[in-house]
């Protein structure tokens, strides 16, 4: 079994297809997936979608991209949706973490001060629920852990996502004691550096995911959108640069999911199947 621990079902690539995109999933091995929104609006949106659909769990925060858009009314709704302040029969889907939230200084979406302000919003809210933070940072590594230091009781709970860096970058990353979680990026041909970060991570702080419906790994590069099946293919990739067999990985990371969001535990006869065997085809 596999779990994506990162993909946007509510984008319009994947909504409308949600369930089958679900079912290609399930017969790839890959029985549960965490839904991202990148805004509070977009995290109600996961909630509907979510509920009601067996293995598909939420996160909720604020993308850096949108932090100039939301104000603090918004803010205090993101955080009543993660005490559970809202409707039952509308949301009865788990939320599992806050974010995604960060820097990105690759992009001016939103200026830095701001991105700032509404990234340390979630940090304190993840603080006071007690819930782990996805972390997205781009060209802005180093400064996010700069930040997460003066948050200590988030040490340890905080996990890089589609980490794009190399083995330098990840071992700052790592040394502060945060988690790394792996997109289709470390299956492209000039993913060295990335690769050689997942060669790196300590077995017990390393996830996979796909961020779909972007970056559709090899050998699917050219199949858009992306969607959480394909994370059978980085998972097979990254477990012949650890030297790993694949269901050896599927279980590592799996459990890692699972004590990292604090999902269920899940039991099943199945075996997680390779690419090869999930009928997804380039």
């Amino acid at each position: 079994m596999l779990i994506d621990t990162h993909c946007h079902l509510t984008y319009d690539e994947l909504r409308p297809q949600v369930d089958a995109v679900l079912e290609r999933a399930r017969q790839a091995g890959v029985t549960r997936c965490i839904t991202v929104g990148t805004t509070p609006a977009d995290a109600a949106r996961a909630l509907a979608l979510a509920a009601g659909r067996a293995g598909v769990f939420v996160a909720a925060g604020v993308h850096p991209h949108h932090a100039a858009e939301v104000s603090d009314a918004d803010l205090a709704y993101l955080s009543d949706l993660h005490a559970g302040k809202r409707e039952a029969a509308d949301f009865d889907a788990p939320i599992v973490a806050v974010g995604e939230a960060g820097l990105d200084f690759h992009y001016d979406f939103a200026p830095p001060d701001v991105q700032e302000r509404v990234f340390r919003a979630q940090l304190r809210l993840a603080s006071e629920i007690g819930r782990p933070v996805i972390i997205h940072a781009r060209q802005a590594e180093r400064r996010v852990c700069e930040i997460l230091a003066d948050y200590r009781e988030l040490r340890g709970r905080a996990v890089f996502h589609c980490f794009s860096g190399d083995s330098d970058l990840a071992a700052h990353i790592l040394d502060a004691g945060h988690w790394i979680s792996f997109t289709g990026v470390a299956t492209f041909r000039n993913g060295d550096g990335v690769r050689a970060a997942a060669r790196l991570c300590p077995a017990d702080r390393i996830m996979v995911e796909t961020d779909a419906p972007f970056l559709s790994p090899e050998p699917l590069r050219k199949i858009r959108p992306c969607e959480p099946a394909f994370v059978a293919h980085t998972a097979r990739r990254i477990a012949e640069e650890r030297g790993s067999g694949f269901e050896e990985f599927c279980e590592l990371t799996t459990a890692n999911a699972v004590r990292f969001f604090g999902l269920p535990i899940e039991t099943s006869g199945r075996r997680a199947v390779g690419p090869s065997d999930s009928g997804i085809s380039a």
